[in-house]
């Protein structure tokens, strides 16, 4: 299926279901979260979800649990959350600094925390922290093992001619951490061009920048990469691309051979009247949850 051909599918069966909105589980209401940018499932820990916020706010990460409430470690429950008392602020990241924090990921019991916002292109200190998961249960508080810098291999100029080089999803797979790139039209923060390159880390350098390799492109998706999740089996990729009319779930099968996701043939399901939608990840087998900028938290079915 072409991409033209899929992206018209998208937008023809929106308009068969009349644009009817889609309907959130719930909404998250810890008021320390009021700009949900990602979220990870827990690789340990059953029933956690790993969310954090958007540029400009503290290097800390936000346990919840399936129902979007706050996870508090257990000897800090009583100080939490009542009667003329604070919010939990969530996990704090020692030694780490968010200057556009826009993605999670996981490699087995490692946590990708993907510092690679590039809204203008100019950034040339991206990079991603690597976390080995704490135990929200018992712990206020980790710190990352490593920051590997990280740079586009076709990125020649800040801010370069075309503006391909933002990026709001990683996901790991077999031991390498992958990005999906964000892109604009016209050198225009507010022009979305419906495009994306996958790339893979090969190098993890921490005294160096650790030089990307490009592994393909697509066309026409319809809108931006927001977000990405591998599956837990390694089967099946998830990649969420937002339009302000019909965003969309891209599930691509694994490649036989390789790592050229965007090159297979994906199943596209349509997600009509959801805000900006920013994260991604697999609640298990048989269910997508994607998350909005707005507190939303949505459940979605996977065809089987």
């Amino acid at each position: 299926m072409k991409a033209f051909a899929v992206k018209l599918w998208v937008l023809l069966h929106a308009l068969a279901l009349g644009l009817s909105a889609q309907v959130p589980e719930f909404q998250v209401e810890h008021p320390e979260i009021d700009e949900q940018s990602a979220i990870v499932a827990s690789y340990l820990y059953p029933d956690v979800f790993w969310v954090l916020e958007d540029s400009g706010s503290e290097p800390i990460l936000f346990p919840l649990n399936s129902r979007g409430r706050i996870i508090v470690p257990d000897y800090l429950s009583s100080h939490y959350g009542g009667k003329r008392q604070p919010e939990y602020p969530g996990m704090l990241v020692l030694t780490a600094r968010n200057l556009d924090w826009e993605s999670l990921g996981h490699i087995k019991d490692t946590l990708i925390i993907a510092d690679v916002g590039n809204n203008s292109n100019t950034r040339r200190d991206l990079g991603v922290y690597l976390v080995l998961e704490p135990n929200p249960h018992n712990i206020p508080q980790c710190r990352p093992f490593t920051f590997l810098p990280l740079a586009f291999p076709d990125q020649r100029s800040w801010p370069p001619e075309k503006w391909d080089f933002d990026c709001e999803a990683v996901f790991g797979f077999k031991g390498h951490i992958y990005f999906l790139t964000k892109h604009r039209s016209d050198q225009r923060i507010d022009k979305p061009k419906p495009s994306t390159k996958l790339y893979r880390m090969d190098t993890r350098h921490t005294n160096q920048v650790n030089v990307l390799t490009k592994v393909s492109e697509r066309e026409d998706l319809g809108g931006w990469v927001t977000a990405a999740d591998m599956s837990p089996d390694l089967t099946r990729l998830a990649m969420l691309v937002h339009n302000p009319l019909v965003s969309s779930i891209w599930l691509f099968p694994t490649p036989r051979e390789g790592d050229d996701f965007l090159g297979g043939v994906p199943i596209v399901t349509p997600m009509t009247k959801v805000n900006q939608v920013e994260g991604i990840c697999f609640k298990n087998a048989d269910t997508l949850i994607v998350t909005n900028e707005q507190r939303d938290w949505y459940e979605i079915p996977l065809q089987k």
